[in-house]
């Protein structure tokens, strides 16, 4: 099962998420569960590492596991509010339909 946590501060903007685990639910390089939070954990970091006002940290140290930091001022704000709450969507929207198989909680 893959685990994620998505931590949010005060104003509910993402300042980290991390995930770990697999998925189990296809053969390794078929595994649409896994391809999905992959997708998504991978675009969000890539958004936010281009964006003015925003300084994230993050790396997949090895198969199975994930992790990214967030900082922001007040013009990085409004736009990591943004992509944190597109990653919670799709990633509660995986957990809901994949349940056996992945496992997410939003932590403020």
């Amino acid at each position: 099962m893959i685990e994620i946590e998505a931590v949010l501060d005060d104003f509910g903007v993402l300042r980290a998420c991390k995930a770990s685990g697999h998925s189990g639910a296809g053969k390794a390089g078929n595994d649409i569960v896994c391809a999905a939070v992959s997708v998504l954990l991978r675009t969000a970091f890539s958004t936010l590492s281009n964006r003015n006002g925003i300084t994230v940290q993050g790396e997949a140290p090895e198969k199975g596991q994930f992790w990214l930091k967030a900082d922001y001022n007040a013009d990085g704000k409004g736009f990591l509010f943004a992509v944190g709450a597109f990653l919670i969507e799709g990633l509660n929207s995986i957990a809901q339909e994949y349940p056996k198989n992945c496992k997410f909680v939003v932590v403020t």
